[in-house]
């Protein structure tokens, strides 16, 4: 069996440039680097991983946990996820906690156990939980798309250090959700209702705060029976909607908060018989990578998925280097997709572009936020 003094031997360098290659600890040339793992390939050598993990106190694995693994929003983000950790020479455990508030706690226990070195964690809308634990226990966590408030702080600072050891990086979703609705009232609608999101999830707060923002912005005066919460779920969304249609003065124009929800609305409003755009407009909070194909092509804001899960990464990286820094959290900014769900007429065709072909959406990016807000307790 190859050793990393063979390696070294025939890459023509030291054991050490050697270990520096294979662990990422110090930058070596591209040359050398290559030299090194055409070596590697050559000779078949595999590192002991578990040996390694003895002498250094690291697994180099990282332990993600996000629910709903199918929504095309997470798929995005653990390929983000995936790829900057493998870069970086981390594998990945994963586990899906099921928005379960004990679920998920134990499914951070179990990832410990396993001794990841780190969790990338999208905690659920109660997570006491799952922060005691992480806090006690002074595990380097990174909080993804939904946070927790305040970070950092309480249960989740480590109590040998004395200092916040959680980072959060998700998107920006106030003010994409205030966009959507100023677009709709911008084309006359004066009842935009909105399905909202789980309760207790930060997410859902935001774009509520958004929706209402939004309408504050068009001299509109909310109404409560257009909030109706879809919890974040097609099934909480079907009957959010029908609940929305069965009002007096229903409304004329739909935000749904995200990509499972739009599915939802979409469904009750074809089983009433109503077209979008022409009798009621839509307008969804999450893109997908069929939302160009549907008919008409829907109006949305997209979330720099794999973006977000490359940063939580980059994050927790920086953690584990830097154990006591200050606690960070940080906001991406999203794009609104302009298409034609909102009843806007559909986008002429640009020049050059194959005859019978839809003319693909450009996202327009939205007002940039502050790239990083610290935290504090």
């Amino acid at each position: 069996m190859a050793t990393m003094a063979d390696v070294a031997r025939s890459a023509g360098v030291s054991v050490a440039t050697v270990s520096h290659v294979l662990n990422g600890t110090r930058p070596v040339s591209p040359g050398t680097r290559r030299a090194v793992l055409d070596a590697v390939d050559v000779l078949g050598y595999t590192p002991n991983t578990l040996a390694r993990s003895l002498v250094t106190a690291r697994t180099r694995s990282i332990g993600l946990a996000v629910s709903a693994i199918s929504n095309p929003y997470f798929t995005e983000i653990l390929q983000g996820v995936e790829t900057a950790a493998l870069d970086a020479g981390y594998g990945l455990l994963l586990a899906d906690p099921h928005d379960d508030p004990l679920h998920e706690r134990e499914v951070a226990q179990l990832l410990h156990e396993r001794r990841v070195d780190g969790m990338i964690v999208a905690p659920s809308a109660r997570p006491g939980e799952l922060v005691g634990y992480l806090g006690r226990h002074a595990v380097p966590t990174v909080f993804l798309d939904r946070l927790i408030d305040p970070p950092g702080c309480g249960e989740g600072t480590d109590p040998a250090a004395g200092a916040p050891f959680f980072d959060q990086v998700c998107a920006e979703s106030a003010e994409p959700t205030a966009r959507l609705v100023t677009h709709l009232a911008g084309l006359g609608h004066r009842r935009i209702g909105l399905i909202a999101g789980l309760p207790g999830l930060s997410t859902t707060r935001e774009r509520v705060t958004g929706y209402l923002d939004g309408l504050a912005a068009a001299g509109l005066a909310p109404d409560d029976r257009l909030l109706v919460p879809g919890n974040s779920e097609s099934a909480g969304a079907e009957r959010a909607t029908a609940a929305l249609l069965a009002l007096p003065d229903p409304p004329t124009a739909l935000v749904t908060a995200n990509n499972a929800m739009t599915l939802g609305a979409l469904r009750t409003l074809r089983r009433h018989g109503l077209s979008v755009p022409g009798d009621i407009a839509l307008c969804c909070f999450d893109d997908f990578p069929w939302a160009d194909l549907f008919s008409p092509r829907l109006t949305a804001v997209a979330q720099p998925g794999r973006e977000l899960g490359a940063l939580a990464v980059r994050l927790l990286l920086e953690r584990l280097t830097e154990p006591t820094r200050p606690s960070r959290t940080v906001r991406l900014p999203c794009a609104f997709v302009h298409r034609t769900s909102c009843g806007c007429p559909e986008e002429p065709a640009r020049p050059g572009a194959t005859s019978g072909t839809v003319p693909s959406s450009v996202p327009e990016p939205l007002p940039e936020p502050p790239s990083e807000k610290g935290t504090t307790s």
